[in-house]
């Protein structure tokens, strides 16, 4: 259906004489018969030549109705219904009584339409034409009547949490408007709203300016948020609702301006969900070319960005349609067709929309992003890339300043961080730990020796140097691990080969598509898809060199650390008790995994650990921290830091499992990755304190 309004197909127009016939009409259609003319007069209509169907009526015996207003009746009506693939059956022609019965089908924008009619028609010296009459087009319509093609709008599915939270719905909007007729000191007024509005003087007078607009009509101007009543005794209402509930309030002071509810999509959680649920939009000349024959009209809206996009066809539903034939009184004498509404399908993700919440308030002025899972079953259930923007905006209506603003923030609001892949650091170090094991290349126990904070395999490196920032003994698996040294896992590296991690890290899901309902960047560890030399080999061994990985594939890689050893597949869209998915089965052994457990839980633990800060008493946790340098030589002092923690429950049988990882760019004078801990520690606080 092209229209989501309710319309209305005019009557016919004062009739007026057809001039210009003759007997020409006669000779084109000489010699067929009544049931030919039929027909060919029938397959004019499929094919939109009304001019050819008027040369085949007696315009005289049909009331001397006009080419111009035959051709608007019949096209009014027929392109209005979204007629196609007439067909004629069942044909009788009466030469006594002049007349032609048959049966006609064909379809609509409201179905299938059949009907049995009849027709007249005229016999002269050189042929027969028909005799046209409103009932040729159905038979219960009359001259004075009126066709009524009404849309049954399908409710677009809500976008929902694991416990039924509202992430995207039907809400309530202001619509802002202006009744002309009651307009006083128009030039005032207009200068008046525009500024209260954001928006010109001019683009106002445009839009009163409308054919369609009287005295007494209502011009919609701009959509402001619902905004409720304050409660008495609030003390300290948020500063923005204070804002737009004084704006709309002197609005309404204008004479002439008028506020009403309106429905339209919200999205609850604002900046908290933005990257992940998406936003509606209506759909544009290109949307409804793309999808074409989907459904899709001039007033419909359709997903543009995350889930709202990704999960379009089950959300947006198909709108019913009503075909009605109406007396000039407006009462409805039959329905032609009728197809009803199909809601569309509610969507619910594994998300917890508290925890996304907490996510987005501890980092939203950080440029960074957070995933979290429920390490057991591979559930996700957070997904925050911050800074953000807000999805209500792109309803309410963006002005050009504000799509401005948000292209041109520094902190790119509108780049979805979640889904590119970073530089790990040392957060990868658990896992390079692990491929040690597997490969037989590594000795959990073997101590490789305090060589000071600074160390090179040879001369052959040049003036490269491997730096860690703390000394301690022994040097082996598990306090490397505590201690974050950059050395031992440099050590760990060449130990291992290129050719073995390359291929163990192939096995682990680099540089292939990670399983997951919205595409993320693959990892990769090399930008030619080799390690070319020792140096990076050393580099990849703590997250640096070539080697950048999604955050939420890192979050998958460390639940093998709860699921003996096998990788869990992410999952986003809820099932009632839903078990872990393996994605990639026997990625470690369980006892390679209990050894790499041992150094992860001293990170938290233990007062040396760089993730003591996020120690608690109450549940044990594991975890790694990682800190990125992104610079130009060894030398640079320019570069920038990328601060990560990556922490879990580490009980199986925890009651609030959690994996959390968090990353944020630039923390070089935040303090590193301790920055994100103690941020992520309040998250965990609040998560694992319900």
């Amino acid at each position: 259906m092209k229209k989501q309004r309710k319309w209305w197909i005019p009557g016919t127009a004062v009739l007026c004489v057809a001039v210009g016939v003759g007997i020409s009409l006669f000779l084109r259609y000489r010699g067929k018969s009544p049931e030919e003319l039929l027909i060919s007069y029938m397959d004019c209509i499929s094919a939109g030549k009304y001019e050819k169907m008027y040369e085949m009526i007696d315009a005289k015996a049909s009331g001397n109705i006009s080419l111009e207003d035959f051709t608007r009746r019949n096209q009014a009506i027929y392109e209005g219904i979204e007629m196609q693939d007439m067909k004629i059956s069942e044909i009788d022609c009466s030469e006594k009584e002049k007349t032609v019965k048959y049966t006609a089908s064909f379809d609509t924008a409201a179905g299938k339409v059949s009907f049995e009619n009849e027709a007249s028609f005229t016999r002269g010296k050189e042929g027969c034409l028909l005799v046209w009459e409103d009932s040729l087009i159905f038979p219960e319509l009359g001259a004075k009547d009126r066709v009524s093609v009404a849309a049954i709008p399908a409710k677009r599915g809500e976008i929902l949490d694991r416990n039924g939270t509202v992430l995207a719905g039907k809400g309530l909007v202001s619509s802002v408007g202006i009744v002309p007729g009651k307009l006083k000191d128009r030039e005032s007024a207009i200068s008046e709203i525009s500024g209260l509005l954001e928006m010109d003087p001019e683009q106002i007078e445009e839009m009163l300016a409308a054919d369609w607009v009287t005295e007494d009509s209502f011009v919609h101007l701009k959509t402001l948020p619902k905004v409720q009543e304050l409660e008495l005794g609030t003390l300290e209402p948020e500063e923005d609702v204070v804002r737009e509930k004084d704006r709309q309030q002197r609005l309404l002071e204008i004479p002439g301006v008028m506020i009403s509810d309106k429905e339209a999509r919200t999205y609850p959680l604002g900046e908290a969900a933005a990257h992940l649920v998406g936003y509606v939009q209506s759909v544009t000349a290109e949307d409804l070319e793309e999808h074409e024959g989907e459904g899709y009209h001039t007033d419909s809206v359709i997903g543009k960005t995350g889930i709202e996009a990704l999960y379009e066809k089950e959300l947006k539903g198909r709108d019913g349609c009503r075909i009605c034939v109406v007396d000039d009184q407006g009462n409805e004498k039959t329905v032609l067709a009728q197809t009803p509404k199909e809601d569309g399908t509610d969507i619910r993700l594994t998300i917890d929309a508290g925890l996304q919440k907490s996510c987005y308030e501890q980092f939203q002025q950080d440029p960074g992003c957070s995933v979290a899972m429920d390490p057991m079953t591979g559930e996700v259930l957070a997904l925050v890339s911050t800074p953000s923007y807000d999805s209500n905006d792109f309803i309410l209506g963006l002005t050009d300043e504000q799509w401005t603003a948000l292209n041109e923030d520094a902190g790119k609001p509108l780049y979805n961080r979640f889904r590119e892949a970073w530089c790990p650091g040392s957060s990868i170090k658990p896992i390079i730990a692990a491929v040690g094991l597997k490969t037989g290349t590594l000795d959990p126990t073997e101590d490789f020796g305090n060589v000071g904070l600074s160390w090179q395999k040879d001369a052959s490196w040049g003036d490269f140097y491997v730096t860690t920032l703390h000394a301690y003994e022994p040097v082996t698996m598990k306090n490397a691990l505590i201690y974050s040294d950059n050395i031992y896992f440099a050590k760990a590296a060449l130990k291992i080969g290129a050719e073995n991690l390359e291929n163990s890290l192939d096995e682990l899901g680099f540089g292939q598509e990670i399983p997951f309902e919205i595409l993320m960047t693959p990892s990769c560890y090399s930008n030619t898809g080799k390690i070319e030399s020792e140096v990076q080999l050393a580099d990849s061994g703590y997250g640096q060199g070539e080697l950048l990985m999604n955050p939420l594939h890192l979050a998958s890689l460390y639940t093998a650390f709860l699921n003996d050893g096998n990788v869990l597949r992410p999952r986003l869209q809820y099932e009632d008790k839903a078990e872990g998915e393996i994605w990639l089965e026997g990625a470690f052994s369980p006892e390679h995994v209990d050894q790499v457990l041992e150094g992860m839980d001293g990170v938290v633990n233990d007062p040396n650990g760089t993730g003591y800060g996020a120690h608690r008493t109450d549940t044990r946790l594991a975890g790694k921290t990682g800190t990125a340098e992104l610079k130009e030589s060894q030398e640079d002092t320019s570069g920038t830091e990328i601060g990560w923690f990556a922490v879990f429950t580490e009980e199986v049988e925890a009651e609030r499992p959690l994996l959390l990882v968090s990353m944020v760019e630039d923390v070089k004078q935040m303090g590193g990755s301790g920055y994100v801990v103690a941020k992520d520690k309040v998250i965990l606080d609040e998560y694992l304190g319900r």
